[in-house]
């Protein structure tokens, strides 16, 4: 009985050691991308794409929210949906983690990679950079300027209109002045009437 187990052990080890040396999926019939092709007339194993493909889910159709940009080509100076404190909550959010390591929390551009040496970017609070559209500012988060990298791949259009929605309440709470504040309002701060 002894003998007939390791009989069996040998046949069951050679079976799959036999199994193991098929290479039926290492030599696969496939292109490997870039190489070139024998079987295209243009030679490239790549297909172009039909025209009017769209990738699933990248339409992109509605102009001034992918663009920030109107019709014209101009930068729009509203925005292209309802602006909510949801929205600037979410701005918040999304400007803390992409925006502050060169803007700084209050948009000065103090950031802790300007304090390590990189370039300085412009303040949010200069008469400049608060005349710009909402589009302009949009604009350059989605394809960057200057120094600024592009955050397109990183930040969806929904959350750069919600940074920019931010910037804009960052603006407004550094520039603002009593007479901005509502009348019910102004009591509780302190400014009297």
């Amino acid at each position: 009985m002894r003998n007939d187990f390791k009989f069996g052990a040998v046949v069951l080890a050679l079976a799959a050691s036999g199994a193991a040396c098929r290479q039926d999926m290492h030599d696969q019939p496939k292109y490997i991308p870039l190489r070139p092709s024998e079987f295209f007339e243009d030679g490239r194993s790549a297909r172009p794409l039909p025209e009017g493909t769209v990738a699933r889910g990248h339409l992109n159709d509605d102009t001034a929210f992918y663009t920030g940009k109107g019709p014209d080509g101009k930068p729009l100076d509203t925005f292209p949906f309802s602006v909510t404190k949801e929205v600037i909550v979410r701005g918040q959010d999304r400007f803390n983690i992409y925006c502050t390591p060169c803007h700084d929390h209050t948009g000065y551009g103090n950031g802790m990679i300007v304090r390590r040496g990189f370039r300085h970017p412009p303040s949010y609070h200069t008469d400049k950079i608060r005349q710009l559209s909402n589009g302009f500012i949009f604009d350059v988060i989605t394809n960057g300027f200057g120094a600024m990298p592009d955050l397109a791949a990183q930040v969806p259009a929904r959350d750069r209109w919600a940074i920019v929605a931010y910037v804009r309440a960052l603006q407004l709470s550094q520039n603002a002045s009593i007479n901005d504040v509502p009348p019910q309002a102004r009591a509780q701060l302190g400014g009297g009437k």
